[in-house]
């Protein structure tokens, strides 16, 4: 009985944690906490319009591998070949100067500002989901 109730302990702490770590966020959400972090306001639609293409707003997601073997990372779907360090030890440029792991977490500062290194070096073109965002978009006005 002792064993059923350690192993019932530790799957319940596994399901919060990983609850906790699965994040999905909307669209307001995404628009208010990133200006919070101070990315101007008329550039919110259009990273809201690549999280939702990219990642479904998930914080979590990592992407299948890439035809380079790469892969992407966090709600923005950065890449570790060039901007952040894989888990797995493999070469990346590292960019941003991180870990791939923390733009997986709830706390999306960290995606926020790689992403705003990304569009600085690359421009919005540099993810492939662009396509659906470089238009005219809704109005993020009604998220504040």
């Amino acid at each position: 009985m002792r064993t059923f109730l350690v192993i019932g302990a530790l799957v319940v702490a596994c399901l919060a944690s990983a609850s906790h770590a699965a994040r999905t966020m909307d669209r307001c959400t995404l628009a208010r906490e990133m200006s919070n972090l101070g990315v101007p306001r008329d550039q919110l639609a259009r990273w809201a319009c690549i999280a939702q293409h990219e990642s479904d707003y998930r914080t979590w997601v990592v992407g299948p591998a890439n035809s380079d073997g790469s892969n992407d990372y966090g709600i923005f779907q950065i890449n570790n070949y060039y901007w952040c360090a894989p888990p797995s030890g493999r070469f990346s440029y590292n960019e941003c100067g991180l870990s791939c792991n923390s733009l997986l977490t709830d706390d999306i500062t960290k995606s926020v500002r790689c992403a705003q290194k990304v569009l600085s070096q690359q421009g919005w073109s540099a993810w492939s989901t662009w396509k659906y965002c470089s238009g005219s978009l809704p109005s993020i006005n009604n998220c504040f």
